[in-house]
């Protein structure tokens, strides 16, 4: 019986290049070998597709895009091709795909773009669709959403681009309604980047401008005093949701850094708490993740106040999938280890080709 063939896409022309490296090769390392034969797919920081032939320990670190025996590579739009079209030696060779594993984060990635041009190839792909991790991906449609869905989130406000003109104005008349602290973010970017958190008048001005420097919407949202906690869930039609995780972050919020390059940080599965609150948590996450419209896998990120308020704060449609990462330690506390879980991932998506976005 011949292997399943899938494509690992990775890298991409987003702020979140680096971190998806790394998730790429936890993946492309545990992808069970005997059932599948695995096409390395990486895309430069300057947009450029390259099919990579190489080992896996050149891909966190970047070297792999001077391998060179790397070609350039196209996932062709046209169903008739099913794959990548590759140029070698001045000739073009369609490499026939069973499924995409697009192991991108942000901007070209998670963002529905990728999706929609797996969706005009009708390939299948792991992960949620084209309305639902666009709308993940902007946190204003998150809110709005979820708003109207009755989940409760942060108390936020929306800048956008051409409101600098006169930013003092409108960020005095933001504060004066929400209350410092505040914490500014890109509507669309993820691992937290360009959020800054705000205590004052000049800072949230500053914490704008870095935002903007992202994208061309601004979120503004309340801070949440409490306790950081996180959900893993998996499936289409009937999913459900791991036990409820907890991050205590090195720093004074969990930024990028202390996601991704300070050893501090400490994840906690289970986390400390009463079963009825866990249970809460856990039937929220499942109630978001239906709202949204997502599909296979999410991680979804709550505050739990100090009054006991459960607040959820995003959902992340393709979560971080490095060693360290909550996704698949949570999935695996609940009994899927990597090789099951990815086996899993990659079925669901064949098995359900054929759904609504």
């Amino acid at each position: 019986m011949s292997k399943i063939r899938v494509a690992v896409l990775f890298g991409g022309a987003s702020s979140e290049h680096d971190v998806s490296l790394k998730s790429a090769a936890f993946v492309i390392d545990n992808i069970p070998k005997e059932k599948y034969e695995v096409i390395c797919i990486g895309i430069t920081k300057k947009g450029r597709w390259l099919c990579y032939p190489g080992g896996i320990a050149s891909i966190p670190n970047g070297e792999w895009e001077r391998d060179p025996d790397c070609t350039s590579a196209i996932l062709s739009p046209d169903p008739i091709h099913h794959g990548i079209v590759t140029t070698e030696n001045g000739a073009a060779i369609v490499k026939k795909v069973d499924v995409v594993f697009p192991v991108l984060h942000g901007r070209n990635g998670e963002d529905g773009t990728i999706q929609g041009l797996l969706e005009m190839a009708k390939l299948p792909y792991v992960g949620c669709g084209v309305l639902s991790s666009a709308a993940c991906m902007d946190k204003s449609a998150t809110h709005t959403i979820l708003d109207y869905n009755g989940i409760r989130t942060a108390k936020w406000r929306m800048i956008l681009d051409y409101e600098m003109n006169h930013i003092t104005e409108k960020a005095r008349s933001i504060a004066e309604e929400l209350g410092y602290p505040l914490f500014v973010k890109p509507a669309n970017a993820g691992s937290s980047i360009g959020v800054s958190r705000a205590v004052n008048e000049e800072q949230l001005i500053e914490g704008i401008k870095i935002a903007f420097a992202h994208d061309e919407k601004v979120i503004i949202e309340e801070e949440i005093v409490g306790r950081e906690l996180e959900v893993a869930v998996f499936g289409y039609d009937a999913p459900f949701a791991s036990f409820v995780g907890e991050i205590e972050s090195c720093k004074q919020f969990y930024d990028f850094d202390a996601k991704y390059n300070l050893p501090d940080s400490k994840l906690s599965i289970p986390a400390e708490l009463p079963e009825e609150t866990a249970r809460a948590i856990q039937q929220t996450a499942v109630r978001a993740y239906k709202a949204m419209g997502c599909k296979g896998l999410s991680r979804v990120d709550f505050f739990l106040s100090d009054k006991g308020e459960i607040i959820l704060n995003e959902i992340n449609t393709m979560p971080g999938f490095t060693s360290i990462s909550m996704y698949p330690k949570l999935m695996k506390h609940l009994g899927m280890e990597p090789q099951y879980l990815l086996d899993k991932l990659i079925e669901q998506a064949i098995d359900n080709n054929d759904r609504v976005v």
